[in-house]
Protein backbone atom coordinates (compact mmCIF):
# COMPACT_ATOMS: atom_id res chain seq x y z
CA UNK A 1 0.00 0.00 0.00
CA UNK A 2 1.02 3.52 -0.55
CA UNK A 3 2.48 5.61 1.62
CA UNK A 4 0.02 8.40 3.10
CA UNK A 5 0.84 11.62 1.13
CA UNK A 6 -2.18 13.49 3.48
CA UNK A 7 -2.10 12.21 7.43
CA UNK A 8 -4.95 14.18 9.84
CA UNK A 9 -4.62 13.15 13.34
CA UNK A 10 -7.26 13.91 16.12
CA UNK A 11 -8.41 17.28 14.41
CA UNK A 12 -10.78 19.52 16.09
CA UNK A 13 -12.16 22.86 14.69
CA UNK A 14 -14.33 25.29 15.52
CA UNK A 15 -16.43 27.55 14.36
CA UNK A 16 -16.51 30.13 17.11
CA UNK A 17 -17.46 28.08 20.19
CA UNK A 18 -18.80 25.54 18.44
CA UNK A 19 -17.12 22.17 17.27
CA UNK A 20 -17.46 21.31 13.81
CA UNK A 21 -14.69 18.64 13.72
CA UNK A 22 -14.78 16.28 16.86
CA UNK A 23 -11.15 14.03 17.03
CA UNK A 24 -11.15 13.26 13.13
CA UNK A 25 -8.03 10.89 12.20
CA UNK A 26 -7.88 9.80 8.38
CA UNK A 27 -4.98 9.68 5.82
CA UNK A 28 -4.88 9.53 2.11
CA UNK A 29 -2.41 7.10 0.13
CA UNK A 30 -0.74 9.00 -2.69
CA UNK A 31 -1.93 8.04 -5.58
CA UNK A 32 -5.57 7.27 -4.71
CA UNK A 33 -8.60 8.85 -4.68
CA UNK A 34 -10.55 8.88 -1.03
CA UNK A 35 -13.99 10.15 -0.70
CA UNK A 36 -15.63 11.61 2.27
CA UNK A 37 -19.13 11.42 2.52
CA UNK A 38 -22.17 13.31 4.82
CA UNK A 39 -25.28 15.09 4.90
CA UNK A 40 -25.10 18.68 4.71
CA UNK A 41 -24.10 20.09 8.05
CA UNK A 42 -21.46 17.52 8.57
CA UNK A 43 -18.40 19.28 8.66
CA UNK A 44 -16.92 17.87 5.05
CA UNK A 45 -16.11 21.39 3.87
CA UNK A 46 -14.80 22.36 7.29
CA UNK A 47 -12.26 19.32 6.83
CA UNK A 48 -11.04 20.55 3.40
CA UNK A 49 -10.96 24.26 4.81
CA UNK A 50 -8.88 22.60 7.49
CA UNK A 51 -6.77 20.51 5.44
CA UNK A 52 -5.97 23.75 2.94
CA UNK A 53 -4.88 26.25 5.43
CA UNK A 54 -8.52 28.30 5.55
CA UNK A 55 -9.80 27.45 8.63
CA UNK A 56 -6.81 26.47 11.51
CA UNK A 57 -7.45 23.31 13.76
CA UNK A 58 -7.25 23.95 17.57
CA UNK A 59 -6.25 20.47 18.19
CA UNK A 60 -4.45 17.73 16.40
CA UNK A 61 -2.12 18.04 13.15
CA UNK A 62 -2.09 17.79 9.53
CA UNK A 63 0.81 16.17 8.01
CA UNK A 64 1.73 16.61 4.16
CA UNK A 65 4.29 14.94 2.74
CA UNK A 66 5.70 14.30 5.57
CA UNK A 67 5.63 17.95 6.73
CA UNK A 68 3.02 19.40 9.79
CA UNK A 69 0.75 21.73 7.78
CA UNK A 70 -1.60 22.86 10.48
CA UNK A 71 -1.75 26.00 10.53
CA UNK A 72 0.09 27.56 7.33
CA UNK A 73 -1.24 30.13 5.61
CA UNK A 74 -3.24 28.77 2.14
CA UNK A 75 -0.83 30.25 -0.46
CA UNK A 76 2.17 27.73 1.43
CA UNK A 77 0.08 25.05 1.50
CA UNK A 78 -0.75 25.08 -2.52
CA UNK A 79 2.77 26.23 -2.88
CA UNK A 80 3.52 22.63 -1.03
CA UNK A 81 1.58 21.14 -3.81
CA UNK A 82 -2.36 20.86 -2.84
CA UNK A 83 -4.71 22.08 -4.46
CA UNK A 84 -8.00 23.14 -3.13
CA UNK A 85 -10.99 23.69 -5.59
CA UNK A 86 -13.89 25.08 -3.05
CA UNK A 87 -17.36 24.62 -3.38
CA UNK A 88 -19.31 27.13 -5.47
CA UNK A 89 -16.16 26.78 -7.59
CA UNK A 90 -15.22 30.59 -6.97
CA UNK A 91 -13.91 31.35 -10.41
CA UNK A 92 -12.72 34.87 -11.07
CA UNK A 93 -16.27 36.71 -13.08
CA UNK A 94 -14.41 39.55 -14.20
CA UNK A 95 -11.82 37.33 -15.77
CA UNK A 96 -11.25 35.36 -18.93
CA UNK A 97 -11.35 31.50 -19.32
CA UNK A 98 -7.83 31.88 -19.62
CA UNK A 99 -7.12 34.23 -17.41
CA UNK A 100 -8.31 32.37 -14.66
CA UNK A 101 -6.47 29.15 -15.92
CA UNK A 102 -3.08 31.19 -15.93
CA UNK A 103 -4.26 32.73 -12.43
CA UNK A 104 -3.68 28.90 -11.37
CA UNK A 105 -0.05 28.67 -12.51
CA UNK A 106 0.49 32.29 -10.75
CA UNK A 107 3.77 30.62 -8.41
CA UNK A 108 4.92 29.05 -11.39
CA UNK A 109 8.29 30.27 -13.54
CA UNK A 110 8.86 27.57 -16.12
CA UNK A 111 6.39 29.77 -19.12
CA UNK A 112 6.83 26.61 -21.60
CA UNK A 113 5.37 24.25 -18.91
CA UNK A 114 2.58 26.48 -18.19
CA UNK A 115 1.60 26.86 -22.16
CA UNK A 116 2.08 22.63 -22.22
CA UNK A 117 -0.33 22.41 -19.50
CA UNK A 118 -2.69 24.53 -20.70
CA UNK A 119 -2.94 22.55 -23.72
CA UNK A 120 -3.27 19.69 -20.97
CA UNK A 121 -6.49 21.40 -19.22
CA UNK A 122 -7.76 21.83 -22.82
CA UNK A 123 -7.93 18.40 -23.67
CA UNK A 124 -9.29 17.53 -20.45
CA UNK A 125 -12.46 19.89 -20.93
CA UNK A 126 -12.46 20.73 -25.07
CA UNK A 127 -15.01 23.43 -24.20
CA UNK A 128 -12.96 25.85 -22.26
CA UNK A 129 -10.86 26.05 -25.24
CA UNK A 130 -13.87 27.13 -27.34
CA UNK A 131 -14.65 29.49 -24.30
CA UNK A 132 -10.92 30.72 -23.91
CA UNK A 133 -11.63 34.52 -24.17
CA UNK A 134 -15.18 34.87 -22.93
CA UNK A 135 -15.43 35.82 -19.00
CA UNK A 136 -15.58 33.32 -16.49
CA UNK A 137 -18.81 34.60 -14.98
CA UNK A 138 -20.54 34.09 -18.13
CA UNK A 139 -20.06 30.11 -18.32
CA UNK A 140 -22.95 27.81 -17.20
CA UNK A 141 -22.49 26.19 -13.50
CA UNK A 142 -20.54 23.34 -15.47
CA UNK A 143 -18.01 25.29 -16.97
CA UNK A 144 -17.34 26.86 -14.10
CA UNK A 145 -16.85 23.26 -12.28
CA UNK A 146 -14.37 22.34 -15.41
CA UNK A 147 -12.48 25.72 -15.14
CA UNK A 148 -12.44 25.52 -11.26
CA UNK A 149 -10.52 21.83 -11.51
CA UNK A 150 -8.47 23.02 -14.80
CA UNK A 151 -7.30 26.21 -12.78
CA UNK A 152 -6.13 24.04 -9.64
CA UNK A 153 -4.59 21.77 -12.25
CA UNK A 154 -2.40 24.74 -13.83
CA UNK A 155 -0.61 24.57 -10.14
CA UNK A 156 0.72 21.05 -10.98
CA UNK A 157 -0.11 19.64 -7.56
CA UNK A 158 0.40 16.87 -5.90
CA UNK A 159 -2.68 16.73 -4.40
CA UNK A 160 -6.38 18.07 -5.23
CA UNK A 161 -9.26 18.79 -2.52
CA UNK A 162 -12.47 19.00 -4.42
CA UNK A 163 -15.36 20.08 -2.59
CA UNK A 164 -19.15 18.90 -3.94
CA UNK A 165 -17.95 19.18 -7.72
CA UNK A 166 -21.43 17.57 -8.31
CA UNK A 167 -23.17 20.43 -6.19
CA UNK A 168 -26.02 21.70 -8.67
CA UNK A 169 -25.26 19.80 -12.20
CA UNK A 170 -27.21 17.67 -14.58
CA UNK A 171 -26.36 14.34 -14.09
CA UNK A 172 -24.61 14.30 -17.56
CA UNK A 173 -22.41 16.83 -16.49
CA UNK A 174 -21.62 15.11 -13.40
CA UNK A 175 -20.87 11.61 -14.82
CA UNK A 176 -18.37 13.36 -17.57
CA UNK A 177 -16.81 15.13 -14.65
CA UNK A 178 -16.44 12.68 -12.56
CA UNK A 179 -15.15 10.82 -15.24
CA UNK A 180 -12.33 13.52 -15.67
CA UNK A 181 -11.28 13.24 -12.09
CA UNK A 182 -10.48 9.99 -12.19
CA UNK A 183 -8.64 10.00 -15.73
CA UNK A 184 -6.57 12.73 -13.87
CA UNK A 185 -5.35 10.90 -11.12
CA UNK A 186 -5.13 7.67 -13.51
CA UNK A 187 -3.09 9.92 -15.82
CA UNK A 188 -0.85 12.74 -14.23
CA UNK A 189 -0.83 10.52 -10.77
CA UNK A 190 -2.64 13.46 -8.78
CA UNK A 191 -3.90 12.16 -5.51
CA UNK A 192 -7.45 13.07 -4.91
CA UNK A 193 -9.62 13.76 -1.69
CA UNK A 194 -13.27 14.28 -3.08
CA UNK A 195 -16.05 15.66 -0.72
CA UNK A 196 -19.43 14.83 -1.97
CA UNK A 197 -22.85 14.22 -1.08
CA UNK A 198 -23.25 11.78 -4.43
CA UNK A 199 -21.80 8.71 -2.62
CA UNK A 200 -23.39 6.60 -5.68
CA UNK A 201 -20.61 8.62 -7.72
CA UNK A 202 -17.94 9.25 -5.68
CA UNK A 203 -17.84 5.94 -4.55
CA UNK A 204 -17.68 4.63 -7.86
CA UNK A 205 -14.31 5.76 -8.52
CA UNK A 206 -12.92 5.72 -4.93
CA UNK A 207 -10.34 3.55 -3.55
CA UNK A 208 -11.33 4.42 0.49
CA UNK A 209 -13.91 6.44 1.78
CA UNK A 210 -15.24 7.82 5.22
CA UNK A 211 -18.49 8.39 6.14
CA UNK A 212 -18.82 11.51 8.80
CA UNK A 213 -22.08 12.27 10.79
CA UNK A 214 -22.17 15.82 12.91
CA UNK A 215 -18.52 16.51 12.72
CA UNK A 216 -17.20 12.56 13.84
CA UNK A 217 -16.01 9.16 10.91
CA UNK A 218 -18.76 6.61 12.12
CA UNK A 219 -17.23 4.36 8.91
CA UNK A 220 -14.74 3.81 6.50
CA UNK A 221 -13.96 1.09 4.02
CA UNK A 222 -12.79 0.21 0.43
CA UNK A 223 -15.04 2.35 -1.80
CA UNK A 224 -16.38 -0.94 -3.46
CA UNK A 225 -17.06 -2.38 0.04
CA UNK A 226 -19.17 0.78 1.19
CA UNK A 227 -21.66 0.58 -1.62
CA UNK A 228 -22.55 -2.62 -0.86
CA UNK A 229 -22.73 -2.06 3.00
CA UNK A 230 -26.39 -1.49 4.00
CA UNK A 231 -26.59 1.49 6.03
CA UNK A 232 -25.05 3.70 2.75
CA UNK A 233 -27.26 2.26 0.03
CA UNK A 234 -30.33 3.00 2.60
CA UNK A 235 -29.10 6.51 3.63
CA UNK A 236 -26.62 7.28 0.95
CA UNK A 237 -28.04 5.86 -1.99
CA UNK A 238 -31.59 6.48 -1.76
CA UNK A 239 -32.10 2.07 -1.71
CA UNK A 240 -34.27 0.51 0.76
CA UNK A 241 -34.36 -2.53 1.93
CA UNK A 242 -37.42 -4.91 2.38
CA UNK A 243 -38.69 -8.04 2.75
CA UNK A 244 -41.59 -9.50 -0.26
CA UNK A 245 -43.33 -12.86 0.33
CA UNK A 246 -40.15 -14.37 1.73
CA UNK A 247 -37.38 -12.67 -0.76
CA UNK A 248 -35.45 -9.65 0.08
CA UNK A 249 -35.07 -6.85 -2.86
CA UNK A 250 -34.07 -3.16 -2.90
CA UNK A 251 -36.65 -0.25 -3.17
CA UNK A 252 -35.58 3.28 -4.34
CA UNK A 253 -36.73 6.32 -1.78
CA UNK A 254 -36.58 9.32 -2.49
CA UNK A 255 -33.38 11.37 0.45
CA UNK A 256 -31.65 13.99 1.15
CA UNK A 257 -29.24 13.91 -1.73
Amino acid sequence: MAEALLAVSNVETYYGPIMAIRGVSFSVPEGSIVTILGANGAGKTTILKTVSGVMDPQKGTVSFGGREIQGMDPDRVMRLGLSHVPEGREVFPLLTVRENLRMGAYTRRDADGVTADLEMVYDYFPVLRSRAGQMAGALSGGEQQMLAISRALMARPRMMLLDEPSLGLSPKLVREIFDIIARINRERRVTVLLVEQNANMALHIADYGYVLEVGRIVMEDAGARLLEKEDIKEFYLGVKEESVRGTRRWKRRKTWR
